[in-house]
Formats: C-alpha cells, sequence, structure tokens
C-alpha cells in the first residue's frame, strides 16, 4: 500500500519512498500514467540497488491520489512536485520527468532552482498541450472545446484523454519553449528518435532555450515515446548516474 500526503487543499497525493543517499530522486511521470508504470518500477529497484533514496508519486486525479484527471492543470501538477519535494527532501532533489512530466518537472524548477540539483528529461513535452496537442486539432474539436469544456481523445489507457478548458488555457499562459528558460542545474535529456507523440523537433528546442551550461541531448537511434527498452533503461540509469 502507498503513503499519502495531505496537501493544504485537503487533496492526498499517493507516494512510494525508499532512503537512502542524497541527492533523492523524484519520478515525474506522464499525463495518465501513475507509479506503478514500468520505468517509475525500474529505476525504484535500480536506485534502491545502489543505495540512492528514490520517490515516486501519483499526481492529483491520477492513480491512487484523490482528484479527478479532468479537473487537473499544469500548474497543478507542477506543485504537486512541489509539494512532494519539499515535504520528503531535506536537501535539492534530481527530478526524472517524463513526456509531460518533463514539462512538469520543468515547471517546479523554475519556481525554486536551488531545490533542484538535477534534472533528467525522458521524451519531454513542454508545452505540448498548445503546440502539439491544440496545434493538431481540428475545427470541430476547437468548437467542442468551447462549447462542451472538453474534447476527448484516445489514450493508451483505459480512459481517453479529457482535455479540459482549464487544461488548455492553464497550459496556454505556462508555455515555456519562446523564451530562456531558467534553469541553472544540470541538464540531461533522452530523446526517441522514432517519437510519434513528442517529435524530437519538439523537444531539442530546449538545448538552445535552457539556461543551464550544462545539458546534454541524446537522440536515441530506434527509441519510440517509451523509451523502455533495455538499452534505453540503460541510457536513463547512466544520465541520472552522471549528474547524482
Amino acid at each position: 500500500m502507498p503513503n499519502f500526503l495531505e496537501t493544504p487543499k485537503g487533496e492526498k497525493i499517493a507516494y512510494e519512498m525508499s532512503e537512502g543517499w542524497g541527492p533523492p530522486l523524484i519520478w515525474c511521470g506522464g499525463l495518465k500514467s501513475d507509479m506503478e508504470g514500468s520505468k517509475a518500477v525500474h529505476l525504484h529497484r535500480w536506485a534502491r540497488g545502489r543505495g540512492q533514496a528514490f520517490i515516486r508519486f501519483d499526481y492529483f486525479g491520477h492513480g491512487r491520489s484523490s482528484g479527478k484527471f479532468i479537473d487537473g492543470t499544469m500548474s497543478q501538477w507542477a506543485a504537486d512536485i512541489r509539494f512532494v519535494k519539499d515535504e520528503l527532501c531535506r536537501g535539492p532533489a534530481i527530478l526524472i520527468g517524463s513526456s509531460m512530466g518533463g514539462w512538469a518537472a520543468l515547471l517546479a524548477a523554475m519556481s525554486n532552482s536551488m531545490r533542484t540539483s538535477g534534472l533528467v528529461l525522458i521524451n519531454p513535452a513542454p508545452d505540448f498541450t498548445e503546440k502539439l496537442t491544440v496545434a493538431g486539432w481540428t475545427e470541430a474539436q476547437i468548437k467542442a472545446l468551447e462549447n462542451d469544456g472538453v474534447v476527448y481523445e484516445p489514450s493508451g489507457y483505459d480512459e481517453p484523454y479529457a482535455y479540459s478548458k482549464a487544461l488548455i488555457e492553464d497550459g496556454r499562459d505556462r508555455q515555456i519553449l519562446d523564451m530562456p528558460i531558467p534553469v541553472t542545474c544540470p541538464v540531461r535529456i533522452l530523446q526517441g528518435h522514432e517519437d510519434t507523440v513528442v517529435p524530437w523537433t519538439h523537444s531539442k528546442r530546449l538545448v538552445d532555450m535552457l539556461t543551464s551550461k550544462d545539458v546534454t541531448y541524446t537522440l536515441v537511434s530506434g527509441g519510440d515515446h517509451s523509451l523502455s527498452r533495455e538499452r534505453d533503461l540503460k541510457l536513463i540509469e547512466a544520465a541520472i548516474a552522471d549528474i547524482s
């Protein structure tokens, strides 16, 4: 059974944690994923094996945490990362952000750079709501958002993605790729060359926008959006070890 943190707003955030040496690693999953995902569990096992502290958790409206997914926003999910970090970590932490979690991790790091000692971003999707999702919508979908307040799209999960008007508008206000991103810690980006969800040309824009002087971008041949092959996982492990 997971542990739970209660937020100031009365929501419950489910998490799993193992103690160890620091900086602790915090897994920040993707849209609609939860802390039982294969990469999260694999990296937790790997961190435990090397004695490094590791935390994985479910965002508001995800997994075993409270709230409804349709009520979530990027601001909310970035705040969840900050809350988990502040409540469970005594010092700076390394954030590991996958897809949407990469954007949320960047937003969390931007809000308190002194509490983030590094970022490992896996197929990161900054600004995805506007630049990847809405940019590909039909006129009918855009009208549906205005009239119904939500647009549904297929997902790889039991339920479809529910893009609420609040999520889209909040995401529009939280875009970061069009200006310098004030993150100065080491950043390691791993991107699947064959990713059809987040094109490598999208995530590579981070290299130009990040103010950090220690950024590497690895384009993984044959890698898809999951980057879950054994060789992919080894690359992620190496990136984490590099900045730990």
